[in-house]
């Protein structure tokens, strides 16, 4: 059954467009992942379907009785109101007025919260979204949706919010980058494209497949139209040696094929790494002491390996950010040491953007670091860097005040990757970054050539790009594992079914030659230097077959234009010309192929 549909629907902001008569609806039993590159409308879109923003055109069609309720990305409290008081108020009606306290306590409870009577406001961003989310899941609607619902979830978590959505009876609509919860609880995947809405009925693995499907066709189609292009360009230019004049019918047609809006390929970027030279000693931690209310870290000592990409894991509030900073120098241990070598370079992506100078504009803020950067491919330009990190020429000149929270985000990740660090350290990186920026950054990350220490809940992430885990138990031990999440997980029992590999696609789209016995003594061909006897003769007489084709069916044209009774004679004739329109193209076609033929013998 249809909940909701927004017909044919437009959406700018000043002069950005997001939305160009797209299309949208929710079904009921839908669980709809929403993916895009950052910027593209996907929040906005959720407050359209929530009703806190409008269309500029289009037509916003609602059940009656469909009730929604939405959990923003940041979501705010009133002053002086406990966790749980915000958790009930939000959800006490008549029908669970018996049930809603006792269920509000155990979810709060679930969610990892003690003390359920702690002011909201005195709660960290990423606390303050669990509680919302508690106010979320506990709403009697029909249409839940979720802006961001995994971002500062701790893998537990994460895991425990899985299971819930999946025994979630209403339909669902949210946004996320956690590309194993997309696999997991999502049946439908629409993705945000230039304006454009593609809707997928598939988990994230299906999308992958579909998604490739659908581009190989576009593509075919469009190369095929590029063809046609291309021969009839060649046709006007050159016209045939048999007459003197280009029939009009060849300029229209080149024409209206010009004027077609191109399908253009999806950008892959690739990115080798930016990095300076790392001398043997590199990071050394000694019996490293912090607390602060209770141990964060005890008695950890480790000597970082040139190597070394690793990944800190644990549950919020462990201390692994607090061992980020320890190891940049911005807070300082109760006891124990860690010794920089003279050559480490550290690049800190933390949780928190740097205050970005919101009147700058993108370019200039890249410039600051550098103009030009090395790179193992050769020096590169900070406007090339920025178009590999999906800031095209256009918003290279946008004031950063004016991009969305998802953009500022690549943008300090990307000022930070500019530095040249050999050592790497990102602070929950994945939080607000788009699935085409993670892919990027995987990428930079394969070449990069020095140490790697990230902290994330990302699980995906973590299998892509670490090798080792440094495991906290919440107590302020810190323990080693050799391997990623899904080794550390499938091995103790946590997290049983291994994750979908989503990188099968892209292998077995470009599988490697097969080189037989046979092949390997196969003698070179010689190269062909002229025209054969036939392909000679095919050349001189072709374009005056062609000729002949083109005017019989504009005879055929004007034969059928005056039959208005006779149905034999006109089908008859109709048969004809599809028959000569069929013969035209092969010979179309052979043509060029003779043509390019003689021009590589340089005839």
């Amino acid at each position: 059954m249809n909940l909701l549909t927004i017909k044919d629907f437009s959406k700018a902001y000043t002069d950005k467009v997001l939305f160009d008569h797209a299309d949208f609806s929710v079904n009921s039993g839908e669980k709809i992942g929403i993916i895009g590159i950052n910027g593209t409308g996907k929040s906005t879109l959720l407050k359209l379907i929530s009703g806190l923003d409008t269309c500029d055109s289009g037509q916003v069609i609602k059940g009656n009785n469909v009730v929604i309720n939405y959990l923003p990305q940041t979501p705010e409290f009133p002053e002086g109101r406990s966790i749980y008081d915000c958790v009930v108020t939000a959800n006490e009606n008549e029908s669970n007025q018996w049930t809603i306290e006792g269920d509000a306590k155990a979810l709060l409870g679930e969610l990892g919260f003690k003390d359920i009577n702690i002011e909201a406001n005195k709660l960290s961003g990423g606390q303050k979204k669990k509680v919302a989310l508690a106010a979320a899941l506990l709403s009697d609607c029909e249409i839940l949706v979720l802006d961001e619902p995994t971002n500062h979830l701790d893998n537990d978590m994460t895991e425990y919010l899985e299971e819930y959505l999946n025994n979630y009876k209403g339909a669902l609509v949210m946004v996320t980058h956690d590309r194993y919860f997309l696999d997991k609880v999502c049946n439908r995947i629409v993705e945000i494209d230039k304006g454009k809405t593609y809707s997928y009925n598939a988990n994230y693995e299906g999308y992958l497949e579909l998604k490739a499907e659908r581009e190989n066709m576009a593509l075919a189609t469009e190369k095929k139209h590029q063809n046609i292009l291309r021969k009839e360009l060649a046709w006007i230019r050159r016209g045939a040696r048999a007459r003197s004049t280009k029939q009009k019918a060849h300029i229209a047609r080149y024409e209206k094929l010009a004027s077609e809006e191109l399908i253009k390929e999806t950008q892959t970027v690739t990115m080798n790494s930016i990095g300076s030279r790392l001398g043997n000693k590199t990071i050394e931690i000694y019996d490293l002491y912090k607390s602060y209310d209770h141990p964060v870290i005890s008695d950890f000592s480790y000597n970082f390996l040139r190597t070394d990409r690793i990944g800190i894991t644990g549950p919020n509030g462990c201390g692994k950010s607090t061992l980020m900073k320890l190891i940049c120098g911005l807070i300082k241990p109760d006891s124990g040491h860690i010794e920089i070598g003279d050559t480490v370079r550290i690049g800190y992506f933390s949780q928190e953007n740097e205050a970005l100078p919101l009147d700058m504009g993108v370019l200039e803020y890249v410039k600051e670091t550098a103009e030009y950067i090395k790179t193992t491919e050769g020096t590169m330009s900070a406007s090339v860097l920025c178009e590999r990190f999906l800031f095209d020429s256009t918003l290279q000149y946008q004031k950063i005040a004016k991009l969305s929270g998802g953009e500022k985000r690549r943008l300090y990740l990307l000022k930070i990757l500019a530095t040249a660090p050999n050592v790497l350290i990102l602070d929950e990186p994945t939080n607000d970054l788009d699935i085409s920026t993670l892919c990027i950054l995987e990428d930079y990350l394969d070449s990069f050539r020095g140490i790697l220490i990230v902290v994330s809940h990302d699980r995906y992430f973590l299998d892509r790009v670490v090798r080792k885990l440094l495991v906290f138990d919440g107590e302020g031990h810190i323990s080693q594992f050799e391997g990623g999440y899904t080794d550390y997980y499938v091995q103790y029992g946590t997290f049983a079914n291994s994750a979908a590999n989503f990188n099968k696609v892209s292998k077995e789209a470009c599988p490697a030659p097969v080189v037989t016995e046979a092949s390997k003594h196969e003698k070179p061909k010689r190269a062909k230097t002229k025209l054969s006897f036939n392909e000679q003769r095919e050349y001189d007489t072709i374009q005056d077959d062609i000729t002949a084709c083109e005017d019989r069916i504009a005879e055929l044209d004007k034969e059928i234009a005056g039959v208005t009774t006779d149905f034999v004679k006109l089908n008859k004739l109709m048969a004809e010309k599809e028959e000569t329109d069929a013969r035209l193209t092969k010979l179309m076609d052979r043509y060029f192929y003779l043509e390019e033929l003689v021009e590589s013998l340089g005839k």
